[in-house]
Formats: C-alpha cells, structure tokens, sequence
C-alpha cells in the first residue's frame, strides 16, 4: 500500500505536464491510477477470501485464457499497437495487457505441475519446457521482450526453488545464451539496444536517448533531490516519463535518501513473501509463493537496473509505482494470491 500510494504521488508528478501536452482534456494520469489501484485493493481482497484459489483446475483453465489472449491480442483489430509493439487490448476504459495475466497463469499451473510430478525428473523437464514456451512465444512475436525475459527469469528460480539439478541449470544456461544471440540477430533494433548500453552517448539523440536522459536525472540529485515536483527531466526530456521511467524522476526529486527507501520497501516485502513461503504447509503453496514473489522481484530489479544504466533499455514497468492499469490491477492480484495461500498456512498451523 506505501509502494502504490507513493506510485500515486510520483505519477502525479511525473506525468503532468506529458498529460497536459499529449492527452490534454483526458483524465489525469494521478487520478486513473487511483482508479486502478482501488480496483486492484477490492480484486485483492476478493481472491484473498476465494477458495478457487488452490484449485488445479482454476490455473488450468486461467493458462488456456490467458494464451486465448496472446493470441487475440495478435489479430488486427483486437490488438492495440503502442511503441512498435502490438501488446494490448483495448477495453476502453483502459487498455490491458495479456503478457501480464499470461505471467500469472504460467506461474500457477507450472507451480501446480512441479508440485505433483513425482518421481520423474524427465516428466518435469517436458511438463516445464511446454507450459512455458508457448506463451513465451507468442509475447515474443508482439514483441515484448522484457515481459519474455521476467517470466523466463521467475520460471528459473520457481524451478530451482522445486529441485532441479544443477548441471539443469548449466544446460539451460548455456541454451539461453544462444537463444539471446539468436533473438539479436533476428531483430537488429535489439542490437542497437546493446549498443547503446554498452555506449549511449554514440547515439545521443537517438537509440542513447533514454539511458542518458535517465542519468541525466539521477546524477545531479544528491542526497535529498530537487524536491517533489520539480523534476526537469519530465518537461519532454524523458518520453514517457510516468511509466517505465518513473524510478528516473522519483530519484530526481527525493534523491538517493528518497531512491533508499523505496528499495528498502521493496526488500521488507520481498523477504516478508519469501518467508511466508518458507511457512507454507505444503510444496504446491510454497512454489506458488516463490513463483510470484520471484515475478515481482526480478521486474522490480529489471526496471530499476534499466533506469540506473545497469542494464540495456527494455520495457517493464516498475511494480505498484508505475502508471498503468494492467501492471498496478496484475500486481494487486499477485498480492491477493499470496495473502490467500498464507491464510491458508496459518490456518493449518493453528489446526
């Protein structure tokens, strides 16, 4: 709740005046997340007190919905494009992202799937490899390579938390290094991403744009930043700056002290999800935890290694504090899902 109530504020903030330029006349980006999250608290509370939660057949059947999406997000007329990529479908009131519900359902039914193969390492390398590379290509083909890279990302520490060998990983390793020098030469933006990771200021104003204007924003704010509201960058320097930049003017304002607490929240829900898990009662309750916690933590860590040039620029938002109602309502859902399987654990503990 302090993450999303501080999403608000720095929405607010760093989106006004693109608001007032791009969208003038149109609801305030500030107030739309408020929307977004007062949907995101009641979806939370619901799945929180329902019981279809820990059904195998509810995460069977939100994985055949959720690929239903990937596909119908693909068909001209259904799908939105934004950015070059043809990501969203439009529900207008807002636009919503499949990759987002695809992230959930792969996570909970490969959760389910791991918890129930017993015996047979073999079964669960083919189980784990099909439920996860059809959605995984889909997204890809829109294309959404950092939603890709979160879900591969959080399917490997979910297999690593379920026992899987390590010479698995190796393998596996290995497989995805040569799948990510595929994906660049299948794509040569995304050798120009690389490129300009490794050197923005070759391509100031163009593939550098982003990463240097982020630092640009970072770099002078000190200790306590320029104070809340008075960012500069977010004046058309940094495109679209309440989104996935927004830990960019968050910095810009409130400086390193402000940047500290934000990843100090971050780290006491990590720990406190991982715990929970830790608790769980039984194997499928635990990987569901760690599956989704893992999501969280890995696009939280994406997002802010992104923004401090750590990272080659991709798009994923930073969750409960970037604008968007797929992103804010998905991760809200997470949280209601990880509150039901750890009152649930509780429950037992007293029994």
């Amino acid at each position: 709740m302090f993450l999303s109530i501080i999403g608000i504020f720095f929405v607010h903030s760093a989106g006004s005046y693109w608001s007032e330029v791009h969208y003038k006349g149109q609801m305030p980006f500030a107030l739309k997340q408020a929307a977004y999250l007062i949907v995101g608290i009641v979806g939370a509370f619901i799945i929180q007190k329902a019981s279809f939660i820990r059904s195998d057949g509810f995460w069977r059947g939100l994985y055949i919905v959720a690929i239903l999406m990937l596909i119908g997000v693909l068909i001209p007329g259904i799908g939105v494009v934004r950015n070059g990529s043809q990501s969203w479908i439009s529900l207008g009131f807002m636009n919503f992202q499949p990759a987002e519900l695809a992230k959930i359902a792969v996570l909970g039914v490969l959760a389910n799937s791991l918890a129930n193969v017993k015996n047979s390492r073999m079964k669960m390398y083919i189980q784990s490899g099909l439920l996860l590379l059809l959605p995984i290509g889909f997204i890809m083909v829109q294309p959404d390579f950092g939603s890709a890279f979160v879900l591969v990302v959080a399917v490997f520490f979910l297999l690593f938390a379920a026992g899987l060998p390590f010479k698995f990983f190796l393998w596996i390793g290995m497989s995805g290094i040569i799948a990510f020098v595929l994906l660049i030469v299948s794509a040569p933006y995304r050798l120009v991403r690389i490129q300009a990771f490794l050197d923005p200021w070759n391509d100031p104003l163009g593939s550098g744009f982003q990463a240097i204007q982020s630092l640009l924003a970072i770099g002078p704010a000190g200790l306590f930043g320029f104070g809340y509201g008075n960012s500069r960058q977010k004046f058309l320097y940094l495109p679209e700056p309440q989104n996935d930049f927004i830990f960019s003017i968050l910095l810009e304002e409130s400086g390193f002290i402000g940047g500290f607490i934000i990843v100090l929240a971050f780290l006491t829900f990590f720990s406190t999800s991982f715990s929970m898990a830790a608790r769980a009662k039984t194997r499928e309750r635990q990987l569901m935890i760690i599956g989704f916690t893992s999501l969280l933590a890995v696009q939280t860590f994406l997002n802010m290694g992104v923004v401090t040039g750590l990272l080659p620029v991709t798009g994923v938002t930073l969750p409960f504090i970037s604008y968007g109602g797929s992103s804010l309502v998905m991760t809200w859902g997470i949280i209601g899902i990880i509150l039901n399987l750890a009152q649930e654990t509780e429950k037992e503990g007293r029994r």
